[in-house]
């Protein structure tokens, strides 16, 4: 296509997001995906689902059985409105798997200096794409959920400090989270309260409720974002995590 001034077009975020969706242990993220329109999920090994959420779900033994769900949500007639990966940390296995294949490795760290992670870079790209085109084809959701960890990041600006992350290798992250419309964290939400112990010393202790909080924006503790002028958080509340998700996403055309 010819650039020129006539050719311009304004650009939005898209009705149906990508969202990268991580947390800490059993807090809820996958009754959470549960809760978007329509779902089918693809999980992978040792991933199981809260006793209370039925849903219907293919297991993923290798990336051929990703290509050919994918396949099949675009050739078959069906009402899934939205695919949620349990989860990310998971497929990437596949991934390795995969990029050992190709490449007739014994494992990822065969090759050396890092060029194993190279290879499943350039497979989680594929991955990634195939993903984009199911949503900017059919109009489906997609949650990719991930476990947290934490990590040392070491600040341009201050002294280094603990972060959560989703639990991926930082190649796969800096695939995955470019193509996120949201990055979305999930925690409780906790408070430091100080206590006096005698002889001028005090302890810190932290205490929280069980509440949780989806937080959208990042900081210092953990990265997120989106592109739809969320707010920095949203209350998490069993069976209504979507509807609050929902408030921000523009309607499909």
């Amino acid at each position: 296509m010819a650039i020129s001034l006539a050719s311009l077009k304004k650009t939005a975020p898209k009705a149906h997001p990508i969202m990268l969706l991580y947390a800490v242990e059993k807090v809820g993220k996958t009754s959470l995906a549960a809760e978007f329109p329509n779902p089918v999920f693809m999980k992978t090994a040792g991933e199981n689902p809260p006793a209370d959420i039925e849903v219907p779900a293919w297991e993923l033994e290798s990336l051929d059985d990703f290509f050919t769900g994918i396949e099949v949500l675009f050739t078959e007639e069906h009402d899934f409105k939205t695919l949620a990966i349990d989860a990310a940390d998971g497929l990437e296995r596949l991934v390795y798997d995969e990029a050992c294949k190709r490449n007739g490795w014994e494992n990822i760290e065969a090759p050396g200096y890092g060029k194993g992670y190279v290879a499943a870079e350039a497979v989680w790209r594929e991955v990634v794409q195939a993903l984009t085109s199911l949503r900017d084809a059919k109009g489906m959701m997609v949650v990719l959920i991930a476990h947290a960890e934490t990590f040392r990041f070491d600040s341009p600006t201050s002294d280094p400090y603990a972060r959560y992350r989703p639990n991926l290798h930082k190649k796969a992250c800096d695939v995955i989270q470019p193509a996120a419309d949201i990055i979305a964290f999930i925690n409780y939400r906790v408070s430091i309260k100080k206590e006096d112990v005698g002889f001028n010393k005090e302890v810190k202790r932290g205490e929280g409720q069980g509440l949780r909080v989806i937080y959208l924006e990042e900081r210092p503790g953990f990265i997120a974002g989106n592109r739809y002028g969320m707010p920095s958080e949203l209350p998490y509340k069993k069976g209504n995590g979507f509807a609050e998700i929902a408030k921000y996403l523009p309607q499909a055309a």
